[in-house]
């Protein structure tokens, strides 16, 4: 069958298999290799994409159910000459230890930045529950949100 949607702007048509799910089409037949798997079940957070804006584990997706819809990975964070203001300051602040987990930080806090930029600490840190982040990096993520909150 094939599946059809948006993806950081761009239009895709893809054969997909009926059980195929959406992480695993945008990173291997797409080469979106900021979508990663970490569970494969939802728990890690790891391979969330902004669906329409809203994040959604793309690990528990199945592509065609994609088919229509826009989707957004780290890499159409940007402007494709300037890094989003967020990937910015996740550098400035050294939010960025291991790095498996960004893309996915990113993206949750992409969502909160654009529907409530004045998220105060205990909201950017419910937001940040629905991403594992194995090195700790918390507090320099909810910094980098606030750097940009401040501008």
């Amino acid at each position: 069958m094939k599946a059809e949607f948006m993806v950081n702007d761009v239009k895709y048509v893809v054969e997909v298999e009926p059980n195929e799910r959406l992480s695993d089409v945008l990173r291997r037949k797409l080469g979106f290799v900021s979508v990663k798997e970490g569970c494969g079940v939802g728990d890690c957070g790891l391979c969330i994409v902004l669906l329409d804006g809203k994040p959604v584990n793309s690990c528990l997706m199945l592509a065609y159910q994609a088919s229509g819809h826009r989707i957004t990975t780290v890499e159409g964070m940007g402007d494709g000459t300037r890094l989003h203001p967020l990937q910015q300051a996740f550098i400035d602040v050294g939010a960025v230890q291991c790095g498996f987990c960004i893309p996915a930080a990113l993206l949750v806090l992409k969502h909160l930045h654009d529907t409530k930029p004045d998220a105060d600490r205990e909201e950017v840190r419910h937001a940040l529950r629905s991403v594992l982040c194995r090195c700790g990096s918390y507090i320099r993520f909810e910094e980098a949100f606030k750097q940009v909150s401040r501008r």
